[in-house]
């Protein structure tokens, strides 16, 4: 009786270790320790707040990788050979909040999409990029006129101003 018990117990164990090595997978986050998470499911974590730059962000994983840490954002809806421009700028500003927070700037960031992940290496340029593309969105905002940059009716439906847009796709058709 307990060498049958002790087999069940093992073989339990191994089915629970493949399935979270599977599950791990699914996720596309490397083996490392996670520092942070703001997924479903889990309790909230706070926002990243750079209040000098006037940003605030809440990205999906923060990972510590050869010390340093590093942030990831997990699309799961997306397939895609290349990542999208949108996609890599929101992974930028993370890396932008992790420098402001922590005073080390990561090395990289990762953007998990359904099937790959891709690498984002974090550049002065790029740094400079993303706090030039803020500063254009804070100009757009404050524009009374500001145009719709966009042609997706899935993106306009889905934007918190679209009850109030008087170039609401849907409402143009």
């Amino acid at each position: 009786m307990g060498i049958t018990l002790g087999l069940a117990l093992l073989l339990l164990a191994v089915l629970l270790g493949l399935w979270a090595v599977r599950l791990r997978r699914a996720t596309g986050l490397p083996w490392v320790p996670v520092t942070y998470r703001d997924t479903d499911g889990y309790a909230l974590e706070k926002p990243l707040v750079a209040r000098r730059l006037g940003l605030v962000g809440k990205p999906d994983y923060l990972v510590t990788i050869r010390g340093h840490t590093v942030p990831v954002e997990v699309k799961p809806g997306r397939r895609a050979a290349r990542p999208y421009e949108s996609d890599l700028m929101q992974l930028a500003a993370y890396c932008v909040l992790v420098e402001e927070t922590s005073g080390a700037a990561p090395p990289y960031g990762l953007l998990r999409y359904a099937e790959r992940t891709f690498r984002l290496d974090y550049t002065e340029r790029l740094r400079d990029e993303v706090l030039n593309l803020i500063d254009e969105m804070r100009v757009a905002l404050a524009d009374i006129d500001c145009e719709r940059s966009h042609d997706d009716v899935r993106r306009c439906t889905g934007c918190g101003f679209f009850e109030q847009c008087d170039q609401a796709l849907e409402s143009l058709e």
